[in-house]
């Protein structure tokens, strides 16, 4: 069993993703179990509170704006120490507010972990929207793209990985908190539709510095086009182009 606190419209695609895989899953937000109704019928997963979420859970998902991953401290409180979480959030300036230790360098990841007090798994943030809801394929199918996974606890990460694979996704391990920031916004690894090959290859390319000038470019641009999804696949050729991922070789996969 899965619990997922969630927020946002990405954090729904994990939902019905494992529930579809036969994962029994309860859901949960800050406005109560009516307004996961529709959610909770369309994918058979189970509404309940904020404070139930966190129980009995063989893993717990939190998918909310990066700012107010802080506000999961109570709910993680309620889970044991092995109990891996995932957290799916990316940090965007223009709606989070301004953090300085993330301006400044600090990992995601890392940030996180330590807001949270304990080791916490990056997974599916690397992912838009509509490439997590229908881009996901059986596993060994030609054309499967790769989700990046960074944690620090092995245990945990395996277990993550073994949920990405159940939403259609190939897994690539990129290291621990410390290295999440290579599949952060503007990385060659980051909402870029790569294969696992490419993907090691990408994660292998990222630059750190550069990733936080390419990321206020991404945003400067995004930020004049309208908010809805026909604009998510040029999300994704805006961050393949910002990137340089003509460096990388094409093949199943690559949209390039």
């Amino acid at each position: 069993m899965s619990g997922t606190a969630s927020r946002s419209r990405t954090g729904s695609q994990p939902t019905r993703k494992l529930s579809a895989a036969g994962h029994a899953v309860q859901v949960a937000n800050t406005r109560g179990p009516a307004s996961m109704s529709e959610l909770a019928a369309e994918s058979g997963a189970v509404a309940v509170t904020l404070d139930e979420v966190a129980r009995d859970v063989d893993a717990l998902i939190t998918s909310i704006p990066f700012s107010r991953v802080p506000d999961l401290r109570p709910i993680i409180g309620h889970l044991a120490d092995d109990i891996p979480v995932a957290d799916t959030s990316n940090y965007y300036p223009h709606r989070d507010g301004r953090i300085r230790e993330i301006d400044d360098g600090k990992p995601e990841g890392a940030w996180v972990e330590q807001k949270l007090g304990r080791p916490v798994v990056r997974a599916w943030n690397s992912l838009v929207e509509t490439t997590l809801a229908g881009q996901g394929r059986p596993k060994g199918a030609a054309g499967r793209l790769a989700v990046p996974v960074t944690g620090s606890r092995a245990a945990d990460k395996q277990l993550v990985m073994g949920l990405v694979d159940d939403t259609g996704f190939d897994l690539v391990d990129a290291g621990s908190a410390e290295d999440s920031w290579r599949i952060q916004m503007a990385t060659p690894a980051c909402c870029t539709m790569l294969n696992a090959e490419q993907l090691r290859a990408a994660l292998a390319i990222a630059e750190h510095d550069a990733a936080r000038v390419r990321r206020e470019a991404i945003l400067a641009i995004v930020g004049t086009w309208e908010p809805d999804e026909a604009f998510l696949p040029d999300v994704v050729a805006l961050n393949r182009a910002v990137a340089r991922l003509h460096r990388l070789s094409t093949g199943p996969g690559n949209p390039a």
